[in-house]
């Protein structure tokens, strides 16, 4: 098979976007939230680990230390408590502790709302950055690759990378700059309710004409059908 022109491509991907928005047309970041404090810390907490369950600890969470202040100083036993279903529970309470600190004492209790500042407080990379500047501040700055996201892409051949930063990049490329934040939630959507990691629904995809891996998934389960 001849490789695909950059410009086919993103072409192709336009396509994608068109029939995601159309299918999701209510797409939009899964983790409850009420501002860009809440939203910055839960998807702390969301690292291997479901929003759905992150969204049944937050409002405890949120009760008890509604602010970076107050969470700054909460005791580190009495947040492991409370978040310890979401996984990973000494870490994360260790992470948002300390990166609700860096907040009140470098940006006076407030969210700060460029990449440079989010990813130099503790706990806090490229990722969390991109889910705080998308949702809580609309700056479209980067495309958040979680495990949909890249699953989603390699399947669809937008990138070949595994890795979430190469991934991302290969994605800035073909995605116009101000749908990156919706674009992340649409393939999330998408991997969840058709695309899944195992058994894709390719044969009820909507991105089945302009999916590469769903076209050479049916094409074999055609031919291992009996005749």
């Amino acid at each position: 098979m001849a490789k695909e022109k950059h410009e086919d491509k993103k072409v192709r991907t336009a396509r994608i976007i068109r029939a995601l928005e159309k299918l999701y047309p209510d797409a939009h970041c899964a983790l409850t939230h009420s501002n860009a404090f809440e939203l910055l810390v839960a998807t702390i907490l969301s690292a291997q680990c479901t929003d759905a369950r992150v969204n049944m600890v937050t409002p405890v969470l949120f009760k008890k230390y509604p602010t970076a202040e107050a969470l700054a100083k909460a005791p580190q036993e009495d947040v492991e408590k409370i978040i310890k279903t979401t996984g990973f529970f000494r870490s994360k309470a260790k992470s948002i502790r300390e990166t609700s600190a860096d907040i009140v004492q470098k940006h006076g209790g407030k969210v700060p709302q460029t990449m440079d500042e989010l990813t130099d407080l503790r706990g806090v990379g490229r990722k969390t950055a991109n889910v705080v500047l998308g949702n809580a501040f609309d700056q479209n700055v980067g495309v958040v690759v979680d495990t949909h996201v890249g699953r989603l892409s390699r399947r669809l051949a937008l990138t070949v990378h595994e890795d979430p930063v190469d991934v991302e990049q290969d994605l800035m490329k073909l995605v116009p700059v101000e749908k990156w934040t919706n674009f992340s939630h649409l393939l999330i959507f998408h991997g969840r309710q058709i695309c899944f990691a195992r058994n894709p629904q390719c044969d009820k995809c909507p991105l089945l004409p302009d999916c590469p891996t769903g076209q050479t998934l049916t094409q074999a389960a055609a031919k291992a059908k009996p005749k």
